[in-house]
């Protein structure tokens, strides 16, 4: 497990707690992160607990918990935040009774993209594993923490190198829940190596 000692707040919340391996954060309303794309507006205030690694192939996982969550776009989940410009997160963003958001929004230089599927309001809990190769990253999901499915294979343009990753939790409307994280783990890279069609020659 990893040591919750070495993790680092970018925008500390005003109400956290941190004790026996789990991290419970409460939102502050019109807390977000997105850049740009499609909204034309710019929302960088969402907390960030993050920890830093030169590490070059790695795979972290996290559960999260979200049993208060109840008004459209709250969200928690996993991320990767370098600066304003250049992050990613993958997490489910309530929408309403009946459905919610699983997605995930890479950010490189400053403009965000969102890809989205629909999944069942009910569902109140998600692991995630996000899996760095260099400066290439895949986050997955999983409903069990044992088999996990893709969500995103991305290339971060600000990616290689130190980087710091971890979990966010934000309320982008007027509203506000508990996220609750846990489980946190750092394990060898568990996104193989590609073994299909061989890259082009330089």
């Amino acid at each position: 497990m990893i040591e919750l000692t070495k993790f680092q707040w970018i925008r500390e919340p005003e109400s956290y707690q941190i004790a026996d391996g789990k991290i419970e954060i409460v939102t502050k309303p019109h807390t977000d992160l997105w850049q740009r794309t499609y909204y034309h507006f710019q929302n960088d205030n969402a907390p960030v607990f993050q920890i830093e690694t030169n590490e070059q192939y790695f795979s972290f996982v996290v559960k999260t918990e979200f049993a208060e969550s109840h008004h459209r776009f709250d969200q928690c989940g996993v991320v990767m935040y370098l600066d304003s410009e250049n992050w990613l997160k993958g997490s489910i963003e309530y929408e309403n009774d009946k459905f919610q958001h699983l997605g995930s929004v890479v950010t490189n230089l400053g403009y965000s993209d969102w890809a989205t599927t629909e999944i069942g309001a009910d569902v109140k809990s998600m692991w995630y594993r996000l899996n760095r190769r260099a400066d290439d990253y895949c986050i997955e999901c999983s409903t069990d923490g044992v088999t996990f499915s893709q969500m995103r294979i991305c290339h971060m343009h600000r990616g290689a190198g130190k980087i710091r990753f971890g979990v966010y939790a934000c309320s982008p409307e007027d509203s506000s829940f508990k996220a609750v994280f846990s489980h946190m783990d750092l394990l060898p890279c568990q996104w193989k190596a590609h073994d299909g069609q061989q890259p082009d020659e330089v």
